[in-house]
């Protein structure tokens, strides 16, 4: 039994690989271009995974509108030659995606479904949709959307909001955070457990094809959140509340983007916690704040 994980040096591939153990067969970018379709399959057709579950993305989201042909090949062509060597193959295909793919207006206030028709804005979202339907060419795909991840405070060197956070106020470095865009940060160990049920190689019994939202629980802003993982880590310090506008991000921001997990729910997987609780499992692992 095998399960090859692409973008393995990630925040997620790396989780998922720890939670699948033995089977997980981590594929990192040196070992393997996923925008080079030769490559993929060949050796994919060599390791014959049981299933493949695709972490690897371009995430750069301001640097996506000036780098739109890079963006392109990972986050969707990329993901027509792996659905097309599962195909082959006959195995299932896990595709990540995320929040953006909804614009979100600010006046909406009732979480997506994820039969909603999608309104991605800027080349990092509208990549990521033409991943989605790439990846829904095979029947066998499971699109896990989700949003704004954030790993073990014990992968070091992994990037994201909470991690910046914690090192800003630590340093004493001034914090100003958005409290206009809401979501729900989504801590990465919870999101993987999620994907290896929804998978679920080990039993033989994987969840109906078809696209599934998996995030922590509730909805806040990046000004909440940040207010509360600095509370519960006991460290003081102050946060100013902004704007998008006044963060001045290149690229197009959900002003609303939380997702309705119902249809993964109803299936009796693990729990996704609210994110108030995920914060609880992250800061335990904190001992020293990264830098």
């Amino acid at each position: 039994m095998k399960v090859a994980v692409t973008g393995a040096a990630g925040q997620l591939g790396r989780e998922l690989c720890r939670q699948f153990g033995d089977i997980a067969v981590p594929l990192v970018q040196q070992q393997l271009d996923i925008t080079d379709a030769g490559a993929v399959r060949s050796i994919l057709a060599e390791l014959k995974p049981d299933g493949v579950v695709n972490c690897a993305a371009y995430t750069a989201v301001d640097r996506a509108e000036q780098d739109a042909d890079r963006c392109y090949a990972v986050n969707a062509a990329a993901v027509d030659h792996l659905a097309d060597a599962c195909r082959t193959l006959d195995c299932p295909l896990v595709q990540i995606s995320t929040d953006y793919v909804f614009a979100g207006s600010p006046s909406r206030n009732t979480p997506f479904h994820e039969d909603e028709p999608a309104s991605p804005r800027g080349v990092y979202a509208k990549s990521k949709w033409a991943g989605e339907q790439a990846a829904a060419a095979w029947k066998k795909h499971l699109i896990v959307r989700t949003c704004g991840l954030y790993a073990r405070a014990s992968d070091r060197d992994a990037r994201n909001f909470a991690r910046a956070i914690l090192h800003r106020a630590t340093s004493g470095e001034p914090l100003r955070v958005v409290a206009d865009q809401r979501c729900t940060p989504s801590f990465a160990p919870h999101v993987a457990r999620a994907v290896c049920f929804l998978l679920d190689i080990g039993r033989g019994v994987p969840a109906p094809w078809g696209t599934y939202h998996v995030t922590n629980a509730g909805a806040t802003t990046w000004y909440e959140f940040a207010v509360e993982l600095l509370r519960r880590a006991g460290i003081r310090a102050e946060v100013t509340a902004i704007t998008t506008a006044e963060y001045g991000a290149l690229a197009p921001r959900p002003a609303y983007s939380v997702l309705d997990t119902t249809r993964y729910r109803q299936l009796g997987g693990p729990e996704l916690p609210p994110w108030q609780a995920a914060l609880d499992e992250y800061l335990p692992e904190t001992v020293e704040y990264p830098s």
